[in-house]
Order: structure tokens, then sequence, then C-alpha cells
């Protein structure tokens, strides 16, 4: 496996994969050296994010080969299917999962998502629109939905 470390607004971000596919991208919470040759296999990724970043990309096209149980790679696959400046609740996911009562099983696997922005499990928020749960902190996760928003706030003065 390769791996890079990038700089995002967001904070350091760790790239994992190889010519398989993307395995991880995390947001770390302290400082890292930034790779100075990205390998060819996270070459895409980390062009791709930098789009999406610069609001320029709104989906991506990449291999991916999250590690996970069969329940967890479902889960992941179903978030991928929820449109750039969208979200949807827990319950909703879990109703399009086919099983109602797999809330719970449903919110862990998204919480144990590894490819973060690209699997984007920060598009998933509460019944009652709440942010909750993001393994990157909630401050990542708001960002992330008001970078994708569509109604942009400008200022006044």
């Amino acid at each position: 496996m390769e791996t890079c470390i990038i700089q995002s607004p967001l904070g350091y971000t760790k790239i994992v994969g190889d010519d398989d596919g993307i395995a991880s991208v995390i947001v770390l919470n302290s400082e890292e050296k930034i790779t100075d040759i990205i390998p060819l296999a996270l070459e895409d990724c980390v062009i791709q994010l930098k789009e999406y970043f610069d609001g320029t990309r709104q989906n991506f096209d990449l291999k991916l080969n999250p590690e996970g149980t069969d329940f967890q790679i479902k889960v992941w696959q179903l978030l991928q299917q929820i449109p750039y400046g969208k979200t949807i609740s827990y319950l909703d996911l879990s109703k399009i999962f086919g099983d109602v009562k797999a809330i719970r099983a449903v919110a862990n696997a998204n919480g144990k998502n590894p490819i973060w922005i690209i699997i984007p499990c920060h598009r998933v928020i509460g019944s009652d629109g709440s942010l909750t749960g993001y393994a990157g902190g909630l401050h990542r996760k708001q960002w992330l939905l008001e970078h994708e928003s569509p109604y942009k706030q400008v200022s006044l003065f």
C-alpha cells in the first residue's frame, strides 16, 4: 500500500491505496509532513480531492477498495448514491438499506467509513436535521455540508 499526506482546508489528510484502489482517506488531528512526491497510484485521488475543495468537482471517479464487512460495504455503497449538496437521515438510509430496525447498525457502519468525503458519510444527518456524529468532528461535517450547499451564505457588509 502507498501512502501520502496532503493539506486540505480541513487539515492534514492521509490517503492510502494501491493499484487495486483507494483503501482510506482520513483527516488527521495533528500536523504531519506533507508528502513531496505523490505515489502514482494516489495521484488521481489527490487531484480529485483538490478539485472538490476548489469547488470544481461534485462527483468522484476513483477505484475504491475499502476494507470492511459485507454489511459495511453495502452501507458504504448506498452512501455513494447520496447526491452532492443533498442530505439524508440515518432513518432514511436504513429504509433504503431495507431494514428500518437496522438503523443503529447502519449508523455504526456509516461511522466506520474509511474513505472520507469520497464515500460521503458527512451527508447523513439526524431525522430532526441535526448534525449528529462524525468521526472527523462536527465542525468538519458542517464545513463540508456548507461547501456542498447550493445556497451560499453571503456577507451583507
